[in-house]
């Protein structure tokens, strides 16, 4: 199925981007995947990264479809469409920008803006093999983009490479610096994050990668990343609660979303407090992990995208975002990067490898993806 909703010609002869239905552009409803917002009315302005687009003559080509109101992590939904995941088909393409990380899998964008609260940009660009960056939270505008009120979510770009990511937020994320990005000739120093729990081929895809990128790497800890993942949870649920709690037993939710947000309504004040400690506590433990290294290693997902069959026959799958969704509550920004993943005959799915840095320093982190990436694909063309 198509990872569009709508097809849309917009704006002038530069890059084609496609925009998450979650993101507002003016003329074109915001239905945000969700049968209970289908006969909303037309945006009546443009979302601040749309309207930075079409200044810098950029084409934006379509809306593409998401999990329903971007509280799902499997990318099925049955009312827009569930896009096909071009590098493993029976597999899901992930939650919640499905579309726009299936839209450039397939190679009908290089480019596409997704959304990411609790990693719905990492996590389906993980799942389909490509590159997804959420930015530090505030550095690139959320005007116009739905929920109205996160203080957890982040816009940010797709790409077939690390260089159409550097291209994208050059546009969307104000004195960003390109030719930092780049990073041409720069010394990293990495941390690889240690005691993760993920599939033994995952971690050495990783590890193999930073071999081959000739970066030096030391172990690190972050004790906190389990009550991290629960306070992200919490808050996001609560957040979600607000905003589209009122569309509840309408008819029109998806199953698993109206259960989601039914269950979200019991998150309680003390909860948040509680998940605003942790929130502190967890941000504080990142920083003085990066004021020793530029930036912190480790797998996008636990594990392979579970297949279409499982998920709908009530698989669990919250847990593949255990290594994504507590660098949203810290608010660092973090980037995946598909690399081999070696020893697995018959699999031709990619590990994401994830690369998070200081915050207001995501060229740094878009760097040390390009010396990765450029290390990898030089090795696979040698073989």
């Amino acid at each position: 199925m198509t990872a569009f909703v709508s097809r849309i010609r917009l704006g002038g002869s530069g890059p084609a981007i496609a925009i998450k239905d979650s993101i507002d552009i003016a003329g074109y409803p915001t239905a945000a995947g969700s049968r209970a917002l289908r006969d909303a009315p037309p945006a009546a302005e443009h979302a601040e990264v749309v309207s930075r687009l079409l200044d810098a003559g950029w084409s934006i080509v379509g809306k593409t479809t998401m999990h329903e109101l971007a509280f799902g992590i499997s990318g099925i939904n049955d009312f827009a469409g569930t896009p096909v995941n071009p590098q493993a088909p029976d597999r899901i393409p992930g939650g919640s920008s499905s579309g726009s990380a299936a839209a450039v899998a397939a190679g009908e964008v290089r480019i596409a803006l997704g959304t990411d609260t609790g990693g719905s940009i990492r996590m389906p660009a993980a799942c389909c093999g490509v590159v997804g960056l959420k930015p530090t939270f505030g550095r690139v505008s959320r005007r116009g983009a739905h929920p109205a009120e996160s203080s957890l979510d982040c816009v940010g770009p797709f790409a077939d490479d690390v260089g159409g990511i550097v291209a994208a937020m050059a546009v969307i994320a104000p004195g960003f610096d390109a030719l930092q990005a780049h990073g041409s000739g720069r010394c990293f120093r990495i941390g690889l994050l240690d005691d993760v729990q993920a599939d033994p081929a995952i971690l050495e895809a990783v590890a193999s990668a930073l071999r081959k990128s000739g970066i030096s790497a030391q172990r690190v800890r972050l004790d906190g990343m389990g009550a991290a993942y629960e306070a992200g949870m919490q808050i996001i649920s609560a957040e979600t609660w607000a905003a589209f709690g009122h569309l509840t037993g309408s008819g029109a939710l998806q199953p698993d979303v109206e259960q989601r947000l039914l269950a979200a309504c019991h998150v309680g004040r003390d909860d948040l407090l509680q998940a605003e400690v942790v929130r502190h506590a967890f941000m504080a433990q990142v920083d003085t992990v990066l004021d020793e290294v530029d930036a912190i290693v480790l797998p996008t997902l636990p594990g392979l995208p579970p297949t279409l069959a499982a998920v709908r026959e009530g698989a669990p799958i919250l847990g593949l975002t255990s290594l994504v969704r507590p660098f949203n509550l810290s608010g660092h920004p973090a980037l995946t990067l598909p690399v081999p993943l070696p020893g697995v005959p018959g699999v031709t799915i990619r590990a994401g490898l994830q690369i998070v840095g200081r915050k207001r320093d995501d060229e740094t982190v878009c760097a040390i993806a390009t010396r990765i990436e450029r290390a990898v694909a030089a090795d696979g063309a040698s073989h």
